[in-house]
């Protein structure tokens, strides 16, 4: 029976060499494009977990003030690219990011590139503005009221 795929059929399985260059022009185009839609969100994803890691760190150092009745300082660092609470271990600030401090109560920042808000137990705080900045200059500002203590963030355009 000659349509069955028999001895006596005439066609035969494979590829043809047009289907084979088509699947390496496509395989090509994955391997160019993957490595930089991986970098975007591998940067995105720092970007994400440090901005919530700070919130969190100056969240938390008001409410240790507050509860335990003793001033909490929350520490940035950036020489060594590092920022938390004071007495802790300190949380790593990626190399794709960069920080900037605008804090009122540091006379030797200058000196030190060291910036802090303490939290006060009475609820306040010296307060300060924390920016985080992506490479291509968008980013968050975080505020720390100095009043209430209050951690509030707003967008910052690049």
């Amino acid at each position: 029976m000659p349509g069955l795929g028999g001895v006596g059929s005439a066609r035969q399985r494979g590829f043809t060499l047009i289907e084979l260059l088509v699947v390496i022009a496509i395989a090509a185009m994955l391997v160019a494009i993957v490595p930089s839609a991986f970098g975007k969100l591998r940067e995105g994803s720092q970007y994400r977990d440090t901005l919530r890691s700070i919130i969190v760190e100056l969240r938390q150092a008001r409410n240790i003030a507050v509860s335990q009745g003793v001033p909490v300082v929350f520490r940035v660092d950036l020489a060594q690219r590092q920022f938390g609470i004071q007495g802790r271990p300190m949380h790593e600030l990626p190399s794709s990011l960069e920080m900037k401090a605008t804090i009122g109560a540091a006379p030797d920042f200058a000196k030190t590139s060291q910036a802090d808000i303490t939290f006060l137990p009475e609820g306040g705080a010296t307060g300060g503005t924390l920016e985080l900045l992506r490479q291509s200059g968008s980013g968050v500002r975080v505020r720390v009221d100095w009043l209430f203590g209050q951690v509030t963030q707003e967008p910052r355009e690049p």
